[in-house]
């Protein structure tokens, strides 16, 4: 078993008791060819919830800096995440994306390219859309509620909704 599969396999059931996490629209993932989910991003653990939470396979971009510490840069790779430069357009990682979508991969990028410090959603960029058309892959809107613990008092109840494709 990959390391993936042994994540996919156990993350699961460590977020439905720890984050009493509740997922809607798993159907709405298509079996099988290219799909981009665009998700709204409040914590770093929305990359784990939402990977554990679609029954497929899902890459995902990732600022560069998280791949500087050898240990948790190893781990994130063999977890299908690349690394993007922010603040322009990195060529590499469109390459890169693109080349996962082309293959009929799932890749989920979240389009505000950082995490809201409020909850709040902020102005999103066109790279999802880009990758989409070019790719000819649908979009699966993506919303995550609830990760970000610090706002939490108490247990914490972590909800994804997959929305339906868009073409």
């Amino acid at each position: 078993m990959s390391f993936y599969g042994f994540c996919h396999l156990t993350f699961p059931w460590i977020f439905k008791v720890w984050l009493r996490w509740e997922i809607q629209g798993t159907e709405n993932i298509p079996k099988d060819g290219c799909a981009v989910l665009a998700a709204n991003h409040i914590s770093r653990l929305d990359p784990p919830t939402i990977g554990a939470a679609c029954p497929r396979p899902v890459n995902f971009m990732a600022k560069e800096e998280l791949f500087s510490n050898p240990v948790f840069g190893f781990i994130i790779r063999h977890l299908g995440v690349f690394p993007v430069k922010r603040g322009g357009a990195d060529r590499e990682a469109i390459k890169t994306g693109l080349g996962i979508l082309k293959r009929g991969g799932i890749l989920a990028i979240f389009p505000e390219g950082t995490r809201s410090k409020t909850g709040a959603l902020g102005r999103a960029g066109g790279g999802a859309f880009m990758m989409a058309v070019k790719t000819k892959s649908v979009i699966i809107p993506t919303a995550i509620w609830g990760s970000d613990l610090k706002r939490h008092v108490g247990w914490p109840k972590v909800r994804i909704l997959l929305g339906r494709p868009l073409e």
